[in-house]
C-alpha cells in the first residue's frame, strides 16, 4: 500500500542513516521499524510487567475517622441552606 507520511527530520534522519549503513532501501527500513515497534506480525508488543505496589496512607493528622459521618452531615446541611436561599 502507498501513502504518504510527514516524518520529523530527526526521526527521518535516523532511518536514512540506518539504511545506508545497511546497505538497504530506506522503505524497507521504514517498514522493518515499524512493524518492530508494533511487536512484529501478529505478536503484541512485549512489556515489562506493570506493577501496582498498595501503600497504606491512612487519614492525615487531626482527622477523626469517627467524626466523617458528622462532617458529611454538616456538608449536606450547608448545601440545603444555600439552595433554599438561592
Amino acid at each position: 500500500m502507498r501513502t504518504t507520511l510527514t516524518i520529523e527530520d530527526d526521526l527521518a534522519r535516523r532511518l536514512k542513516e540506518k539504511a545506508r549503513r545497511e546497505g538497504r532501501p530506506f522503505k524497507t527500513v521504514v517498514n522493518e521499524v515499524l512493524c518492530a515497534g508494533l511487536g512484529g506480525p501478529g505478536r503484541p508488543v512485549e512489556r515489562p510487567a506493570f506493577e501496582v505496589v498498595p501503600v497504606h496512607a491512612g487519614f492525615r493528622p487531626g482527622i477523626d475517622p469517627a467524626r466523617l459521618n458528622q462532617l458529611l452531615d454538616e456538608l449536606e446541611t450547608d448545601d440545603f441552606f444555600d439552595e433554599a436561599s438561592s
